[in-house]
């Protein structure tokens, strides 16, 4: 995985292109298509938040601050993507979206492999996120990827019942 850490780094800065044979940074083109695919993944979050998760002013915004790395699927819709930020010591990744006729096929955990492979390339030493405690389904994931619960957070967006972030971290280096 080091080996693609060091050439796709490069190429993660280069809006476009590849970071691996289907793993692509996103460009200016797919503001649009990430907006869907993210509401798409997020309608589950249905029972606690109304509405949409975001919209492509926000998925713009995210992207001068970090990077979305994204899998295309079929029709030019995505099948995956994930927002990844590599600050410092500390990355960060959030956002992890598949397409809901995706799921299982092991997208979201290769996207994140990426994610942390480009995090440790630029000198993190961990990478960090957060989830919705009301997505139960979510902790056991991250922590077989290697994550582990470091605190909690308030939840800041507008919510239907009580809700809070359970911040989780993994350490890329020994």
């Amino acid at each position: 995985m080091s080996s693609l850490a060091t050439s796709g780094l490069s190429s993660a800065r280069a809006t476009g292109r590849p970071l691996s044979p289907s793993v692509r940074r996103a460009g200016d083109g797919d503001v649009a298509a990430l907006t869907r695919l993210i509401n798409r993944a997020y309608q589950v979050e249905r029972f606690f938040v109304d509405g949409e998760r975001i919209d492509a002013a926000e998925v713009a915004a995210l992207r001068t601050r970090g990077h979305f790395l994204v899998l295309d699927g079929a029709d030019r819709e995505l099948a995956a993507a994930v927002y990844v930020r590599m600050d410092g010591d500390c990355g960060g990744i959030g956002l992890l979206s598949v397409a809901p006729e995706c799921q299982g096929a092991g997208l979201g955990r290769r996207l994140v492999a990426v994610a942390e492979a480009l995090c440790a390339a630029v000198g993190c030493r961990a990478v960090e996120l957060s989830i919705v405690n009301l997505r139960q389904e979510l902790g056991p994931w991250y922590r077989s990827q290697g994550y582990r619960e470091v605190g909690t957070a308030p939840f800041d967006q507008p919510a239907t019942q009580p809700c809070h972030f359970i911040r989780m971290q993994k350490q890329l280096t020994a």
